[in-house]
């Protein structure tokens, strides 16, 4: 996918198509992005990536569940934006915020680069530049690859996140009978991977197996949010710690890159794919 520059106009065709985009790797349907989905205030509505899918067809997105209602897939969901909560699920519908669809800046069968507002009280908080890109790593796996680009357009500073909360990225894998196996480039297992960062983190179960990776400095600093059990998911934390400022104009940008493949990889191998996802790696 190339990116586009700011001056491209929309052709009338993309205004046209319906309000959702499939996502493509070598004409094999691999996900679908619901961009102006139908949802209620409580969960902070806000676009989301499901189904995703291995190249076998496998389905590694979970969508509201029972549980966790407003688990979205893979989507953005900070709880705390200047007092407004984005990722749903807590508070008063008086403090929940919602992300909306702007417009396409390119829309390929292979990936997109959107705009979006972030907005709350009747007042846009932030306006984010997300690019989702579909990757190839060869015929048993591919990537997918998230950027968002989220810019202060209140005029003063404000504070993403909360401590202990942090939001930001975040996967949501289908429950199972099993837990999925956890592993990071420094550790195993959740207790020993989660609220820590890493360069890549891997789940694995028989049926796939899903690497996460930072692809830049700032986004490997960030700790990551793991779940195996009841509430499954994978998270990179953006505020952990203490709120993330930001200042008025000011943007901050995360990339995650993630390797979907069938089946059960080892560590040795999330360790190779996680080498071809990052700035670090040669293909990147």
């Amino acid at each position: 996918m190339t990116p586009p520059t700011p001056s491209n106009p929309l052709t009338p065709s993309l205004t046209r198509r319906p309000p959702g985009t499939v996502l493509r790797h070598e004409n094999r349907v691999v996900g679908s992005y619901a961009h102006r989905p139908q949802l209620p205030g409580t969960v902070a509505p806000r676009p989301y990536l499901h189904p995703v899918r291995t190249l076998g067809g496998v389905t590694v997105t979970g969508l509201r569940p029972a549980e966790d209602p407003a688990h979205l897939g893979v989507s953005m969901a900070i709880p705390e934006v200047a007092g407004h909560d984005f990722r749903g699920g807590r508070g008063s519908l008086d403090h929940q915020g919602s992300q909306r669809h702007l417009s396409w800046l390119l829309r390929d069968p292979d990936g997109f680069v959107e705009e979006l507002s972030w907005a709350a009280g009747g007042r846009r908080l932030l306006l984010e530049r997300r690019t989702v890109a579909v990757r190839s790593l060869g015929t048993a796996c591919w990537a997918l690859d998230f950027t968002s680009a989220l810019t202060n357009v209140t005029g003063q500073e404000l504070a993403l996140g909360g401590a202990g909360h942090g939001g930001g990225f975040f996967w949501r894998v289908p429950r199972r009978p099993e837990p999925a196996q956890v592993f990071s480039a420094e550790g195993e297992g959740a207790a020993g991977v989660h609220g820590r960062p890493a360069d890549w983190l891997a789940l694995a179960t028989d049926e796939w197996t899903l690497v996460f990776a930072g692809a830049t400095g700032d986004t490997r600093a960030d700790p990551w949010w793991v779940r195996t059990g009841e509430h499954p998911g994978v998270g990179s934390a953006l505020a952990s710690d203490r709120p993330l400022p930001l200042a008025p104009a000011d943007t901050v940008t995360r990339r995650i890159v993630t390797a979907i493949t069938d089946g059960r990889s080892t560590p040795e191998t999330a360790a190779r794919l996680a080498a071809q996802l990052s700035d670090r790696g040669a293909a990147v």
